[in-house]
């Protein structure tokens, strides 16, 4: 810790022009402060400083110097914030914005989370459109898929897949095929990017173009709640993220029409400005949900 002080003491001095005005304010007297600039002139094997009768001024070592001590003592300073920030429970407000669909994934782990941070307020943005997470106030967002934007950190919360399903009922009555060339006998339910407008494409590792080209349209919509009821209610095959189709899957109202395909693999994460580190109310819901989410 005594270079620490000295460079301290240097960067001070420095900023402040004279060995008084750092003494200052660093609470220390004027005698102390030159003897650590002394002993870190010694040590580096260098002058620092040119010492006028009224002023010092630094030398071009010095200058050097100080550009990077400044941002040495900034670190150190934003190490120790952090380690007060981690003795105290975390509180206070977290906006978060996700998918509409993320509801389906999240708010299962949220009770959980609850009880273990109490004193934190979640605000959830549901919304299907890219947001910006700087202009809308938000302290981090949930995407799927790549990540175009790199001005922002990243931590992946988890991966899923995507499945071909349809209701038993619809399957009894148009047949159940046996394999991907069997689903032109099926009408399809798509989803619609709201960003872009383009249908999402029924992508199957192994295989060019969409899978979904050479079958009917039943309907087109751009959220994929209304993909699902489609397909629950007999509408045609959907292709949907497995977490989603979970629940009717396990209760019959659903049946995986190629289980044996091969899946294509979606990921979401959880994205938040790059220019700052995460508070740390952020820092534990980041770590909260990627012990959490996706599991399974």
């Amino acid at each position: 810790m005594d270079s620490i002080a000295a460079l301290l003491a240097f960067v001070r001095t420095a900023e402040a022009g004279s060995i008084v005005g750092a003494g200052r304010t660093l609470g220390l007297t004027a005698s102390a402060v030159g003897k650590r600039i002394a002993r870190l002139e010694q040590d580096l094997g260098t002058r620092l400083f040119q010492r006028t009768t009224r002023r010092l001024h630094l030398t071009d070592e010095g200058e050097l110097l100080l550009q990077r001590c400044r941002r040495a003592l900034d670190e150190l300073a934003d190490a120790q914030a952090d380690l007060a920030q981690r003795q105290q429970a975390p509180q206070g407000l977290l906006r978060i914005g996700l998918p509409t669909i993320g509801y389906r994934f999240l708010l299962p782990a949220l009770p959980g989370f609850q009880k273990r941070y109490p004193q934190l307020q979640l605000e959830l943005d549901f919304n299907d459109h890219l947001v910006d997470v700087v202009n809308e106030g938000l302290d981090a967002v949930v995407r799927s898929g790549d990540l175009a934007d790199s001005s922002l950190m990243a931590r992946q919360l988890g991966t899923f897949r995507f499945i071909v399903c349809a209701s038993p009922a619809y399957l009894r009555a148009r047949g159940t095929p046996q394999g991907l060339a069997g689903l032109h006998a099926l009408d399809a339910v798509r989803f619609r990017y709201p960003t872009s407008g383009k249908l999402q494409p029924w992508v199957v590792p192994g295989h060019e173009g969409d899978a979904a080209a050479a079958m009917a349209t039943a309907m087109t919509c751009n959220n994929m709640e209304a993909v699902l009821a489609a397909a629950i209610g007999g509408m045609g095959a959907a292709w949907m993220p497995d977490f989603l189709a979970a629940d009717a899957l396990a209760d019959g109202r659903l049946q995986d029409v190629l289980p044996d395909l091969p899946h294509q693999q979606g990921r979401f994460s959880l994205l938040w400005p790059g220019n700052r580190q995460p508070s740390a109310r952020l820092r534990v819901f980041i770590d909260y949900l990627v012990e959490h989410l996706f599991r399974g």
